[in-house]
């Protein structure tokens, strides 16, 4: 917020020596208007990223209406926890004809440019914009752009812009259970053209910062660099893939994501793999992508979630190990709606469910790592992330050591990620402050340390 300050200052009646009364007499008055300006918020950047959160809201789950209304409502609250971005899962109306469950899938789209009538209006929908924007928070709209619905209007108007069989037939999604979609064909122009156009109207009409783009891997790289240079023509985007291929990476997508460094993380959870392995994820990932690639971290999201497990199920008491190691590894860390409330249950996907919004262990968690992730260089993920080193310990294969640097700043991560506690020494020194206890805390070569089962230390430099 600025504030530009008004009022009224009456200048007074001067008269001057030889002067007529009404010449000398001033009739004018300088004024300031005082009132408050709110500042817009600034086209979405590379710098912003560096140190975003983002969170992925599943409006129909989210609350017990299940509404744009109720989730808005709860807006500053992500932005107490540091969120920078909102992921709002497909708002557009869902596909009746061969739907799944009840309410069927979001994924499965019956119009791109209209809003689902089961979560509100598109006033409703501006509100819930308008509200992010106010509180510096970015929203992105999860774009489904491989298939529709059965009850899409281009199914009548436009059966050439979909994948056909060998007798003539629009077929689902090739080698996947998705029957209640139709694929669409991106060797039609036309279709790939109207695509496009219906991302634009999101663009220009409602104001959303970009696109999380559903299994872009299966959508041609060529379409997406096209479209996304389009889409910046209006106005900067952010585009994320949920996708792991590099070439998504290297024009179009901004941040991908870390697919293979989340089952990294339930491994070594479940005891199935060591610290060995996550430091070959780090080794891949230097080797496979960009330097100014971003790669998403998460230990949910709505597939795993609904499909695989809740993260108690799946990392147990590594929980919050996991979560912490998410906002300190290089990348952007991720909340998926529920998690900030220690959401112990698997949301069904083509139900009615509700979370039930509790702050326990993990809000406070979730706080405090966002504002560090927010505020410290050193845990910079973005286009000119911060570095990561990995730190020597004398038991590698339990000690996950390394440091994150940047300018003068510097993070130092170290966790025992096994079930049994862990003594080790190190090489490293340095002075620091313990970050969750405030403590002050000195590393020294060849002092023994010990941690419990799954514990972690988060230090800052002094």
């Amino acid at each position: 917020m600025k504030k530009i300050i008004l009022s009224f200052i009456a200048i007074g009646i001067l008269f001057s020596c030889g002067k007529t009364k009404e010449e000398n007499i001033i009739a004018e008055a300088e004024t300031e208007i005082k009132e408050e300006v709110k500042e817009e918020l600034q086209p979405i950047s590379d710098t912003v990223m560096e140190n975003a959160i983002i969170y992925e809201a599943n409006i129909r789950q989210y609350s017990a209406e299940g509404s744009f209304n109720a989730f808005t409502k709860d807006i500053p609250v992500l932005k107490e926890l540091g969120v920078k971005v909102l992921w709002l899962m497909p708002i557009y109306p869902i596909s009746t004809t061969k739907s799944k469950g009840s309410l069927g899938s979001y994924y499965a789209i019956s119009d791109y440019t209209k809003v689902n009538p089961e979560f509100g209006t598109i006033e409703d929908f501006r509100t819930l914009v308008k509200t992010a924007h106010d509180n510096d928070i970015y929203v992105i709209l999860d774009w489904v752009a491989n298939h529709t619905g059965w009850d899409h209007i281009w199914l009548k108007e436009h059966p050439e812009y979909y994948t056909k069989d060998t007798e003539g037939n629009i077929t689902h999604t090739v080698d996947t259970d998705w029957t209640d979609v139709a694929d669409l064909n991106y060797d039609n122009t036309a279709m790939r053209e109207q695509m496009k156009n219906d991302m634009i109207y999101w663009l220009k009409e409602e104001g959303v910062d970009g696109f999380r783009c559903d299994v872009a891997g299966m959508v041609p790289v060529d379409f997406w660099n096209t479209t996304v240079t389009e889409l910046k023509k209006i106005k900067p985007v952010f585009m994320l893939a949920e996708g792991w291929e590099p070439e998504l990476l290297e024009n179009a997508f901004d941040m991908g994501y870390g697919w293979d460094t989340h089952h990294k993380m339930n491994d070594i959870a479940q005891g199935k793999s060591n610290v060995s392995e996550w430091d070959k994820r780090m080794v891949q990932i230097d080797t496979m992508y960009a330097k100014d690639d971003i790669l998403m971290n998460f230990t949910s999201n709505h597939d795993e979630n609904s499909w695989n497990g809740t993260v108690k199920e799946r990392m147990g008491e590594a929980a919050e190990v996991f979560a912490a190691l998410s906002y300190v590894a290089p990348g952007m860390p991720l909340i998926y709606s529920g998690q900030e409330y220690d959401m112990d249950k698997r949301l069904l996907f083509f139900e009615k469910d509700t979370i039930i919004k509790k702050k326990n262990k993990f809000f406070p968690l979730y706080k405090k790592l966002g504002k560090l992730k927010n505020t410290n260089p050193a845990l910079h993920g973005g286009k000119n992330a911060a570095s990561y080193t990995r730190i020597t310990t004398s038991d590698d294969k339990k000690v996950l050591a390394f440091a994150r640097k940047k300018d003068n700043h510097e993070v130092v991560f170290v966790a025992n990620l096994t079930k049994e506690p862990v003594k080790f020494t190190t090489e490293y020194k340095g002075e620091f402050t313990n970050y969750l206890s405030g403590d002050n805390f000195e590393i020294k070569p060849g002092q023994e340390y010990e941690l419990a089962a799954w514990d972690y230390w988060i230090l800052i430099k002094k």
